[in-house]
């Protein structure tokens, strides 16, 4: 399999490209953001990973994330995947809501038609994705670390508790903590997974945490004044289960913040820093 180079550009020293490629497990042609900072040749680098969250695609964080910087001088790949298959004849909500469907793939395996056949997001990230980076790129997938947004957080926080010790360490940016408590959740593991719940719970973070799945560390930064907090986000949940369960973890309400990308962009530098002492500890 072959990746494409779509767009390459030079930036603090390095290069931003974007590839595409056929993918097996959707079906279809993914495109994904990848910034590869300047390196000695045959060197390989840690790898960050950028999970994005509803409506987007790689291109969100690609342009207003400011990870660039710190990613050039910290010696960091950051890698950013779009957030569902598309393309001709793959299924979107049939009402055409942004909650479901195109954009909205949630980083699971879709079991239910006509979903099943192109929404394997968590076999392409999991398996499809990494494998092929790893032969096309110069990343160390020894050191990898894992990071999103929203629907993004979700995923990073699930397919990094689905997968000890792959992942040095992990962050998020206002997560969905509990998919089975909220709307958005429920909708799309109903939609994608069928009506019985046990399906579910492979795709609920605080599920797993309770289940006994453990992450290496922990950041979360949430804003107080995110639209979506109490009835999406429902950061308690996490804090109340890392704490029952003794999960190291930072989780910090960012008073004054919203769900945008001035908060993720605030904060971005951080989480980046925090993950490199992760990577190299």
């Amino acid at each position: 399999m072959c990746l494409t180079i779509i767009s390459s550009v030079k930036a603090h020293g390095g290069e931003q490209r974007v590839y595409s490629h056929p993918s097996s497990a959707t079906g279809t042609e993914m495109v994904f953001s990848a910034f590869i900072p300047d390196h000695p040749a045959g060197q390989k680098l840690p790898v960050v990973w950028y999970l994005s969250g509803l409506t987007c695609t790689h291109a969100n964080v690609t342009e207003k994330g400011e990870y660039r910087a710190a990613c050039a001088q910290l010696g960091l790949i950051f890698i950013a995947p779009d957030t569902s298959p598309r393309g001709e004849g793959v299924p979107d909500d049939p009402e055409g809501a942004y909650d479901f469907g195109l954009g909205a793939g949630f980083y699971l395996d879709a079991t239910q038609k006509p979903f099943a056949k192109n929404y394997q997001m968590r076999r392409y990230l999991e398996t499809e994705l990494p494998e092929l980076i790893a032969k096309h790129l110069p990343v160390d997938l020894d050191r990898q670390a894992m990071m999103g947004h929203s629907m993004g957080g979700h995923g990073a926080l699930t397919i990094a508790l689905r997968n000890p010790g792959r992942f040095a360490s992990v962050s998020a940016f206002a997560p969905i903590v509990a998919a089975l408590a909220c709307p958005w959740g429920q909708k799309a593991l109903t939609g994608y997974l069928g009506e019985g719940q046990g399906a579910w719970l492979a795709y609920d973070a605080c599920a797993l945490i309770e289940a006994g799945a453990r992450l290496p560390d922990l950041l979360v930064d949430q804003g107080t004044a995110d639209p979506f907090l109490e009835t999406q986000l429902k950061t308690h949940l996490l804090v109340e289960a890392c704490d029952a369960a003794k999960q190291k973890a930072t989780i910090r309400m960012q008073d004054g913040y919203d769900h945008s990308y001035y908060f993720i962009s605030t904060f971005m530098d951080e989480h980046l820093r925090w993950h490199h002492r992760h990577l190299n500890s």
